[in-house]
């Protein structure tokens, strides 16, 4: 189970913590691995680091850095948005979305939360409050903020003119990239119980598909907001609340006409695009955004086992099975390894074609919960304390 997730029915959230027996009555001991021992076949290098204000500390948050040329787009819960060289981690510009009280020159955090994204020289981030803004990606100046449905939890992505924001409240909103204006809505529903997160939409042939806490994928024409398909990928049946969660919380992932998606205490799902029908189905649950590379799939599950996958039916080529429990981060490919980080703060490189670790490094302290985002030839990693770090292999 995932600790750094939380859990919400109506307006009263609470925290998916291990040990406790809200439900059951029961108790559900997890006890974290022990950092493995790993003799480095070569040694991760730190190119730079640099503090992007206070981070996110104990709150769960997707805020995770995005590049474009040479320069690094980050923030921190509180409002502060920085660019910084991406040779040298020096700052280009600094902004603050914390909003302006006038009283004893306090303001009120941002509550920053989706993570960032840029396109067209602009960056783009929502917040816990509802609003997304967009910025110009040269000096960081407000080109428009829009009010949307519900907290922006998810990653902004950007499409045909349109600024995609999955919202808490299940809801799907398509904003004018050039001025903000909200074009529609897709109502996604939502139980009453979920986990504290929403898919980001991946775009395909004019469609928006998207994972809803519902355990379903939903296409939505990206035109006009209608609804293509949607297909259920979860079906759980468990004997208590938590364990019948069946968000889907990762990006899907379209290649060849087909879509990965990756439900919590669901399955692993392959669809086919145009129909949505299912081609085949594993029982693997997560809330890690997952890989698709040539003929694997590489999933980290809820439980912190990382696997390789075959594309073609979902057989397990290989399983890393010493990370239970270390609350990693999604894993990304860089150089040819998999990387992901773990809530300690340290990063761990795996080979992709056994699984074996190749190389470990502690990154730092206040731990790792968004995924690392690989920028060219440099691996970008932020902290829970805020701290940007560029490491190469």
């Amino acid at each position: 189970m995932q600790l750094r997730k939380t859990c919400f029915v109506g307006l009263i959230s609470l925290a998916l913590l291990s040990g406790c027996s809200w439900f059951s009555g029961e108790e559900d001991v997890v006890v974290m691995s022990p950092l493995p021992k790993v003799d480095n076949q070569f040694q991760p290098t730190e190119v730079w680091s640099k503090s992007v204000g206070n981070g996110t500390g104990e709150f769960y948050s997707n805020l995770h850095p995005a590049w474009q040329d040479n320069r690094v787009f980050a923030a921190d819960r509180r409002g502060t948005v920085k660019a910084l060289d991406i040779d040298t981690g020096k700052e280009i510009w600094s902004a603050d979305l914390s909003e302006k009280t006038g009283f004893l020159s306090s303001n009120l955090p941002a509550l920053l939360s989706g993570g960032v994204a840029v396109a067209d020289n602009r960056l783009y981030i929502g917040s816990e409050k509802a609003v997304v803004y967009a910025l110009s990606a040269d000096d960081g100046t407000v080109a428009w903020q829009t009010k949307v449905a519900g907290e922006a939890l998810s990653t902004p992505v950007i499409s045909d003119g349109l600024v995609l924001i999955h919202t808490s409240n299940g809801m799907l909103q398509a904003l004018s990239q050039t001025d903000g204006a909200i074009k529609w809505t897709a109502n996604l529903d939502m139980p009453p119980l979920t986990l504290r997160g929403e898919s980001a939409p991946v775009t395909a042939f004019g469609a928006a598909i998207v994972g809803g806490d519902n355990g379903r994928v939903s296409a939505i024409m990206l035109a006009q907001g209608q609804m293509i398909w949607q297909q259920r990928i979860s079906q759980t049946t468990g004997a208590t609340e938590i364990a019948r969660l069946g968000d889907v919380n990762t990006s899907p992932v379209v290649v060849n006409n087909m879509v990965y998606a990756l439900a919590y205490n669901g399955n692993l799902a392959a669809l086919d695009l145009r129909s949505g029908q299912i081609a085949w189905k594993r029982e693997v649950g997560s809330v890690n955004d997952l890989i698709v590379d040539g003929n694997r799939i590489y999933v980290v599950d809820q439980d912190d086992r990382v696997l390789a996958l075959d594309i073609q039916g979902g057989v397990t080529l290989w399983t890393q099975s010493e990370l239970l429990h270390r609350n990693l981060t999604s894993p990304v490919l860089f150089d040819g390894y998999l990387v992901a980080g773990d809530s300690q703060g340290y990063l761990h490189w795996i080979n992709t074609d056994d699984g074996r670790f190749v190389a470990q490094n502690k990154v730092d302290s206040s731990g790792l919960q968004s995924k690392p985002v690989v920028a060219g030839g440099k691996l970008l990693v932020q902290a829970n304390g805020g701290e940007v770090y560029a490491f190469t292999r």
